[in-house]
């Protein structure tokens, strides 16, 4: 076996599930007699070295912890060309020959621009409550913030229900679909308004007017955050301004959607791939997101994993008009 010293940092926003990856590059790295170092709070901690040794005791009972127990942030240091360079820099002082970022898009961005300086391995683990990534079905965090959602959404159902209200809820995701679908589709609600199908808020209107007209005393409309012009808010401004505002009350879910104890699904997901991180490093593998394609790990070319956009199931509006009617 190959002594080396590998990195491991998380990156962008946090996901459910992050702490069950590192785990699983620390241990399986360990395995293999490698070192292991640690980043605290993703590249900005690069840039400041904030690297520390990583044991079988630094990753005990993190398993089923939300955030990260290695912090996270964004940097904006670390966008700029000097920050890059010096990022490099912090890797060869350390004489680390591979780094494993688990993170979202715009990390593994980071990892390329990174990679264009500095000749180690390099591998990406997709960490994202948004599903938004190229290369694999799904990203760690995601199917925790679903259920998160899900569950808010089945307490509001019984409020809008008693008070005969529509809600217009906002899920998280950026710019993408893929958390208001499955949000909507699991949680029975009435529409669901995504970025990646344009549709007017005229119509939108006329859909919960109809259903009332036949009956239906509550809605419940699911809106992505990245949908166009401004996410939920936008909506509900259209719908109390051109309805009975009594009618209509608005939930932004936010933030809520990344914490909490991940679900088994994501916990197994993050062990898998964690895992097949290490072994993919020591096959020699670099400038790929490892990740999972219908139960089998794949390796994605990064660059591939960031520009190709990953297509939301936009046929499941349909199944959710059928079902909602």
């Amino acid at each position: 076996m190959s002594r080396k010293t590998i990195a491991v940092l998380c990156s962008g926003g946090d996901a459910p599930g992050m702490n069950a990856a590192v785990r699983s590059v620390v241990r399986a790295a360990l395995a293999r007699g490698w070192h292991v170092l640690g980043v605290e709070r993703g590249y900005q901690g690069l840039l400041e070295e904030r690297l520390n040794i990583m044991t079988h005791r630094s990753v005990s009972g993190i398993i089923h912890r939300g955030g990260t127990v290695l912090k996270t942030s964004r940097s904006r240091r670390f966008r700029t060309p000097e920050g890059v360079k010096r990022a490099a820099e912090v890797l060869r002082e350390y004489k680390i020959s591979a780094l494993v970022v688990i993170g979202g898009n715009g990390s593994c961005r980071g990892l390329l621009d990174l990679s264009e300086h500095w000749n180690g391995q390099t591998i990406a683990l997709p960490g994202t409550i948004d599903n938004d990534l190229n290369g694999t079905d799904y990203t760690i965090g995601y199917d925790t913030a679903v259920n998160v959602a899900l569950e808010a959404i089945d307490r509001l159902r019984d409020t809008a229900e008693s008070l005969e209200r529509t809600f217009i809820v906002e899920v998280m995701g950026r710019d993408s679909g893929f958390n208001a679908l499955d949000v909507a589709l699991a949680a029975g609600a009435e529409q669901a308004l995504i970025p990646e199908v344009p549709v007017s808020l005229g119509d939108v209107l006329a859909n919960v007017q109809a259903a009332r007209a036949k009956g239906k005393t509550s809605n419940i409309l699911v809106v992505a955050e990245g949908f166009p012009p401004g996410g939920a808010a936008s909506v509900a401004r259209y719908l109390t301004e051109h309805d009975n505002p009594d009618f209509y009350r608005l939930c932004v879910l936010g933030h809520v959607q990344r914490g909490g104890a991940p679900t088994a699904k994501d916990r197994l997901l993050a062990t898998r791939l964690g895992a097949a991180a290490v072994e993919a490093l020591d096959q020699g593998a670099s400038g790929v997101l490892v990740g999972e394609i219908a139960g089998r790990s794949t390796q994605t070319p990064l660059r591939q994993a960031v520009d190709v956009r990953k297509p939301a199931a936009t046929e499941l509006l349909d199944l959710l008009d059928i079902l909602s009617r």
